[in-house]
């Protein structure tokens, strides 16, 4: 008897499928759905609410507020413009991103000083360097200016504002939002090309 084993990135996205499905009920208002959704994704939004927040207490509060807005917004989840982890992760993101602000000057904890968070599914940089998407990636990333790419890390990587990385790169905040939006844009078309 031959046994198959699904590859990673067939479980990845047999994964995104049933995360895609679960979020375009949740925006018809079904609350099973809505159920899946968070059991599918509430750890990983935890961990970038926490890495953001510094405490676990906020993450939570944070989190919580996560899931009233995609349950208020999943209708308006567009699928052929972002994956669904991506969409959720940027609510996720910007929530936290918020709650800081309100705080004042309060510092994000960094990922070395993050507490591990259980999670039994595959985190997207497993995902990634287990196909060759990583290298794709990779090469994309080399293919930025130094200062684009550096802006995409520190935004999307380690949680940091636009304006907190504006005044350390001692730039104007518009400044930095069109380096990052101008290295995304690089960086699908460069993702598009190898595709």
């Amino acid at each position: 008897m031959t046994r198959t084993i699904a590859s990673p990135s067939a479980n990845a996205d047999a994964a995104r499928a049933r995360l895609a499905e679960a979020l375009l009920r949740t925006g018809e208002e079904d609350r099973a759905a809505f159920k899946d959704v968070y059991a599918l994704t509430s750890a990983k939004l935890f961990g970038i609410c926490l890495r953001i927040c510094g405490e676990r207490q906020a993450a939570e509060d944070v989190l919580h507020d996560v899931y009233i807005t995609i349950w208020k917004r999943a209708g308006a989840w567009e699928p052929g413009r972002a994956s669904p982890i991506t969409w959720l992760a940027t609510i996720a993101r910007n929530r936290a991103i918020d709650w800081r602000r309100a705080q004042g000057t309060r510092r994000a904890v960094g990922l070395d000083e993050a507490p591990d968070i259980a999670d039994s599914t595959p985190d997207a940089l497993t995902v990634l360097e287990s196909g060759q998407d990583a290298d794709r990636l990779h090469a994309c990333l080399a293919e930025l200016e130094e200062r684009q790419m550096t802006s995409i890390r520190t935004a999307f990587f380690d949680g940091v504002t636009y304006a907190d990385m504006a005044e350390r790169a001692g730039v104007p905040l518009g400044t930095m939002k069109s380096w990052v939006r101008r290295g995304l844009a690089r960086l699908k078309d460069c993702l598009g090309r190898d595709a």
